[in-house]
């Protein structure tokens, strides 16, 4: 069998490179889906998640790092942020946020949302 160690020693420095480039816009993509998190969605959830804020307790909000919210579905989940949801008994509840954030701004909360998990 012949080698080419010079190809394979660029190829490891190309995947090198390549995985140190998409860390940054990974760690990029990941911040700013804690910022959207922070301005959307922390006021009633708190900004762990667990909706012990003034707010969330006003409105039932659920606690995302519940098993009960963590073993719904995505598309469950994408659901309710999509149209919005209302605690049993309550009047007022979760806004929709179809008009506010794009599919992929909801499908990054809800993988986001899959990290706070107890």
């Amino acid at each position: 069998m012949m080698r080419f160690p010079l190809a394979q020693s660029l190829g490891a420095a190309v995947v090198a490179a390549l995985v140190t480039l998409s860390v940054p816009a990974h760690a990029e993509a990941d911040a700013k889906t804690v910022r959207m998190f922070k301005a959307k969605c922390a006021t009633c959830h708190g900004v762990d998640g667990k909706g012990d804020t003034d707010q969330g307790k006003k409105l039932g909000a659920k606690d995302l790092t519940s098993a009960d919210v963590q073993k719904l579905t995505d598309a469950d989940l994408k659901k309710a942020v999509n149209e919005g949801k209302k605690a049993e008994g309550k009047t007022e509840g979760m806004d929709a946020f179809k008009d506010k954030l794009d599919s992929e701004q909801i499908d990054t909360l809800i993988a986001y949302v899959r990290t706070l998990k107890k």
